[in-house]
């Protein structure tokens, strides 16, 4: 009979195995430096002891789950599957995409669980909406499954919880001081979900360079969408550009937005960026292909990938990690959305 999940150890498959941990850490995750012989011993005892729902046919093939929460994807999300796929691809490692409408984890979690663990998964990478609930959590680390959580929109339940993002403040705060540096004073900011901890980030550094430099950032130029979509860029930019007078320059929380904002615009007669400047957030492909070419604040989404997965199969090896919480630098790339207003010198320096 299979020993229970919970109690059998790394350390105690390494003692029964004769080796080390960093051995059996080594056959887990399929590395080549592992003498044979010694190899069959510590994968005999994984599958005796069903170590994480260690499967025999499975060893030559490790997996990890990437559970995305998200009803519809956008071009952000596709970035982040084909970051940590290529990041998979570089350690040897099959990335297999889940969706929550699919295969629920929150209507059983353990038997869930179970399942990934039975299929041979390592570890599960969630890009979610919402917190994972805590019997989630629980369920996973009753079947030794770590849970990295990939630019999390929402604050962490507690401090246990691993998690890699962006520093979205910083980003917000870029975007702002650009747009200042252009001579811009009435600018407006259009924002994903109001209570989405990126995009609250993300406002908030806006916020602190508008407020450093003394321009006022009244109610009504902050726009909340229900998401990050283009769609709501066409519906809540219109909101803004009908104000009046209106903002001279907008920060859209992510590229799609800001495309959405480029074509409210247009149905109106504006030009970007003669008549208006836009900024967008993250950097994705859809971003050097609007017309005119997004300049926006590049987010790290590929060095994220790789970090969340080389972060999951440390923790599933028992590995010690630098950190349980990663933030990766943002940056500011110029294109040709945003230009200084005809009375205004530029001072800004950054270049694409």
């Amino acid at each position: 009979m299979a020993s229970d999940p919970q109690r059998v150890t790394l350390a105690k498959v390494a003692e029964s195995a004769g080796v080390s941990t960093a051995t059996v850490s080594k056959v887990i995750n399929g590395r080549p430096d592992v003498a044979q012989q010694t190899r069959d011993k510590v994968l005999d005892l994984l599958r005796r002891h069903n170590y994480g729902g260690y499967r025999d046919d499975l060893r030559s093939h490790p997996t990890v789950e990437l559970l995305f929460g998200f009803e519809q994807l956008s071009i952000y999300h596709i970035e982040i599957i084909q970051s940590v796929v290529d990041a998979g691809a570089r350690e040897g490692v099959a990335v297999v995409v889940g969706r929550r409408g699919e295969q629920d984890p929150t209507a059983d979690p353990v038997a869930w669980a179970r399942g990934l663990a039975a299929a041979g998964r390592r570890a599960v990478i969630a890009v979610t909406a919402n917190t994972l609930s805590a019997p989630i959590h629980e369920a996973l680390t009753r079947y030794r499954m770590p849970l990295v959580l990939l630019d999390p929109t929402e604050p962490l339940p507690d401090a246990s919880v691993v998690s890699v993002g962006a520093t979205n403040f910083a980003g917000g705060r870029a975007a702002a001081t650009h747009l200042l540096s252009l001579g811009h004073r009435r600018i407006a900011y259009l924002g994903g979900a109001a209570h989405a901890g990126t995009n609250q980030a993300r406002l908030h550094g806006f916020r602190s360079a508008m407020e450093a430099a003394g321009a006022p950032v009244p109610a009504e130029l902050v726009r909340h969408a229900g998401t990050f979509h283009a769609a709501e860029g066409v519906e809540h930019g219109g909101v803004l550009l009908a104000l009046e007078p209106p903002p001279t320059a907008v920060f859209a929380a992510s590229d799609e937005l800001a495309a959405g904002l480029i074509e409210a615009a247009r149905l109106r007669g504006l030009r970007v960026p003669d008549d208006l400047s836009v900024v967008g957030f993250d950097n994705t492909p859809l971003a050097a292909v609007t017309s005119p070419p997004l300049t926006t604040i590049h987010g790290p989404v590929h060095e994220m990938g790789a970090v969340a997965l080389r972060t999951a199969l440390r923790l599933a090896a028992a590995e010690e990690i630098d950190s349980h919480h990663v933030e990766l630098a943002t940056r500011l790339v110029v294109r040709d959305s945003t230009r200084a207003l005809p009375s205004s010198p530029t001072s800004d320096t950054e270049t694409t």
